[in-house]
């Protein structure tokens, strides 16, 4: 969004001296936002929160494209920052060791997320594990995974060498004051109270760590996080590393994870630091944690850093030796149960509050992506936008039903048990479930559905009822065979060639009312909506640099009432922020549900149903109707994400059961089965329909993503519309692949080859079931030909691809309109 205030105006509080807030004050000051306060209450450079312990440890590489793209300027801006002489990053780089078959194809699959992101690294042999670690016992190692250029950040010294350049800029950092209080006005921050006095403000920043919850609390913001307490000791002197370290840098071998048994180790000069993820959680409420002065008087060195339960360590310490025998010889000289944040799904909580405007959160930040995270909220609050795409870390992102305490804390504890684990881009959570159930559920139980989560929703993703109908499918690996069955492959086939019913609830559903809805939608998205009532149009929401924030169906049932079909709680959020006094938005996704039907013999299921013509000279395609299919009014759009035709039929969640059983009833003469998300995803890539989130991001432009023909540069002013007309012309594009065997599967996230070289990354990818090949999309340079071959990395396996023409299946669309 458009700052609230131009630069000369902007005056900003940061509450939290720690490494994300001095480096959130080194770049807003760098960028020319030069009133800036940073407060603690502890004393500086170390005021004694979750930087003030961290060991500092820097792996870049991560499944989540952003968190590598943070941890990557980490480590830039640190390697060029020094305090006395001593840089503020050792690139010592990391070893991550397999113990285990499973363990060592993971970190397969994880050098191909370092050749997708551009992370430099190599698979390496126990024999080079051992070099690189002489206290290994190398007879327990199956291999390893090496990134040179990782290493250890000196938290506290980049804490303090920002502040002195923010206090250069202009910012000043003042320690020893508790803020008490956040004031507000007119919907907006004035100003941060504490106990040392008030500072006004246009703009306050929560960058306390774990204490975020309390001072959201005190903006009425809610912040979901719970701290949990990590487990964190250092061995007494070591023969074997006696005079191998300079004391000033620290450590000279790589830092290591033993991924296996939950433990990372680190030198410490002639000692080892090891951290522990392998002890039960323990969590710990940011409203009892003691002040700095308290803590002290405790005995403790900090607040942030808890009396070590030596109980919790004993596991640990004996993996440690096992993979260390040097360690049999010594013990612990100190340790320490070490505070910090956890979210629900791991990832920060990052972006201005929709209830208050003016107050930030960067919280849930690690020092790994500490300068990364402050460098886009930077950008946010300076430019309106970031130039990373920030959509895992949007604080709006999740449900409501997703925001309790008690979720938050169990699917933190979660995050924290599995933070080592090896985990499959489906595995859904185990607790708490079920959580979100459409009206049909009791249906697909008795289909024998099997469920997966998203958004707390139970999504069916195959269903048993339908294994009679498997016929020969390619034999899968193990990794894809896990939360898949062929059973989908008949699912797909059966909505190609007969009918099925797929449950679409889960898609968020908004809702635009009042006389300026349709100017407010006009000027937020990309295509043209001003046309009559029963208009269906797809339609994209941009941000100011043309980048893509969402995709929406927007549907005008009245000439001032619309039907969105959204992708996250954060679209809303985008809308609201911007809507003015005479739009009224709402989310109506709990209180409605939506059934698809669709396949060539959709019409003849629903017709029968209705007193309305559903032929498609009454009814086209990209056309909403409002009407009635047996005693269950529906508002039914003609809309199909699997390429055949059918409907969207949404009804009141109090009605849903009813229209499941009247159409199920209706079917039975037509084979009519229901299907899961599993043959859903293979039918929307095969018809190549984009998926926002996977396939593109804010990072992306419609042009470069394929979605040129949602843009209308002709129905007046829009939002990105100014971006998009100084545009270059696209140098990457969205682009389809065929695997040549029709055998392979990717899943996702793997690097794509060209001349040997990574040139890009698969985004989605599912067997098309109708093709007879695994379709993949992925982003590449602009300039390869329909034809050009290719190869995808899975599992240290290149696969050959072949670029494919779009679209895929049906190009002349003759199986949806008809």
């Amino acid at each position: 969004m458009t700052p609230a205030h131009p630069t000369t105006d902007a005056r900003v509080v940061i509450i939290g001296a720690g490494i994300v807030g001095c480096s959130l004050a080194d770049e807003l000051t760098a960028r020319g936002w030069t009133d800036v306060t940073v407060l603690d209450q502890g004393p500086l450079p170390a005021p004694g929160g979750s930087t003030s312990h961290a060991p500092g440890l820097v792996f870049r590489t991560s499944p989540s494209k952003t968190l590598t793209a943070f941890a990557r300027y980490t480590v830039e801006k640190f390697s060029a920052l020094q305090v006395d002489g001593l840089s503020c990053f050792n690139p010592v780089g990391g070893l991550e060791l397999a113990t285990t078959p499973e363990r060592w194809a993971d970190l397969h699959r994880k050098a191909g997320w370092a050749a997708s992101w551009g992370i430099r690294g190599e698979l390496v042999s126990p024999r080079r594990c051992k070099e690189l670690w002489p206290l290994l016992d190398e007879a327990m190692i199956l291999g390893g995974f090496h990134t040179p250029d990782d290493g250890l950040a000196r938290a506290v010294l980049a804490a303090r060498a920002q502040m002195d350049r923010a206090q250069q800029h202009g910012a000043r950092f003042l320690d020893r004051h508790t803020v008490t209080g956040i004031e507000q006005a007119d919907g907006r921050v004035t100003g941060v109270v504490t106990d040392r006095g008030t500072f006004p403000a246009t703009h306050v920043v929560s960058a306390a760590g774990f204490w975020g919850p309390v001072i959201g609390r005190m903006a009425g913001v809610d912040v979901p996080l719970l701290p949990l307490a990590h487990q964190y000791a250092r061995t007494k002197p070591l023969p074997e590393l006696a005079g191998a370290n300079d004391p000033r840098t620290e450590a000279s071998k790589p830092i290591l994870r033993f991924q296996d048994r939950d433990l990372y180790f680190r030198e410490h000069t002639d000692r080892l630091g090891i951290g522990s993820y392998a002890h039960r959680p323990l969590p710990v409420d940011p409203f009892t944690v003691l002040p700095y002065d308290a803590a002290r008087a405790r005995n403790l060195d900090m607040p942030s850093s808890l009396p070590f339960t030596t109980e919790d360590w004993a596991p640990s310490w004996e993996d440690s030796r096992r993979l260390m025998p040097a360690l049999r010889h010594t013990d612990i000289e100190e340790g320490f149960n070490g505070v910090f944040s956890f979210t629900p799904d791991g990832m920060p909580l990052l972006g201005e509050a929709g209830t208050l405007g003016g107050f930030w959160l960067a919280e849930a930040v690690w020092v790994t992506h500490s300068a990364g995270v402050a460098k886009a909220v930077a950008e946010w609050m300076v430019d309106g936008h970031a130039r990373t795409d920030l959509h895992e870390c949007d604080l709006h992102r999740f449900e409501d039903a997703q925001r309790s305490p008690a979720y938050v804390h169990d699917r933190g504890a979660q995050q924290f048990i599995e933070v080592y684990d090896v985990l499959h881009p489906l595995q859904p959570p185990e607790q708490p479930r079920p959580l979100r159930v459409s009206p049909f559920h009791t249906r697909q139980q008795e289909l024998g559905a099997h469920f997966l989560e998203g958004g707390g929703w139970e999504r069916p993703h195959w269903f048993d009822a339908n294994a009679h109908l498997v016929t020969d499918t390619p034999e899968r690996d193990p990794w894809s065979a896990r939360h898949w069955s062929p059973i989908a492959a008949a699912e797909a086939k059966a909505t190609r060639e007969r009918v099925a019913l797929y449950d679409m609830t889960p898609l968020r559903r908004l809702e635009a009312t009042g006389p300026g809805a349709l100017a407010f939608l006009q000027r937020m998205t990309t295509n043209n909506l001003a046309k009559k009532p029963g208009a269906v149009t797809y339609t994209l929401l941009l941000d100011e640099k043309g980048g893509i924030r969402s995709d929406l169906t927007v549907a005008r049932l009245a000439p001032d009432r619309f039907q969105i079909g959204a992708n996250s709680p954060a679209d809303l959020a985008w809308l609201q922020r911007h809507a003015p006094a005479d739009v009224h938005l709402r989310d109506i996704t709990s209180g409605t549900c939506c059934i698809g039907v669709w396949g060539p013999l959709a019409r003849d299921l629903v017709q029968p149903l209705t007193r309305d013509d559903f032929s498609h000279e009454a009814f086209g395609y990209f056309r909403a109707k409002q009407t009635y299919l047996g005693h269950v009014p529906v508002t039914a759009l003609r809309l199909s994400y699997v390429g055949e035709l059918g409907w969207e039929l949404y009804t009141t969640a109090d009605l849903g059961l009813r229209l499941w059983d009247t159409l199920w009833e209706a079917g039975a003469q037509h084979g009519v089965i229901a299907a899961g998300r599993a043959a859903f995803n293979s039918l929307r890539l095969e018809k190549g329909y984009r998926s926002w989130g996977h396939d593109m991001t804010e990072e992306h432009t419609p042009y470069e993503a394929g979605l040129g023909f949602a843009v209308r540069m002709d129905h007046g002013d829009f939002l990105g519309r100014t971006a998009l007309e100084q545009l270059p012309p696209p140098q990457r594009k969205l682009t389809a692949l065929l695997l040549d065997d029709p055998a392979a599967v990717v899943l996702g996230k793997e690097p794509v080859l060209v001349d040997g070289t990574p040139a890009g990354y698969i985004t989605s990818a599912a067997y098309g079931h109708t093709l007879g090949r695994c379709v993949a999309y992925a982003w590449l340079p602009a300039h390869l030909p329909t034809g050009t071959g290719v190869h995808i990395e899975y599992f240290g396996e290149k696969l050959p691809a072949t670029v494919a023409e779009e679209p895929l299946f049906d190009p002349k669309m003759t199986r949806i309109r008809r």
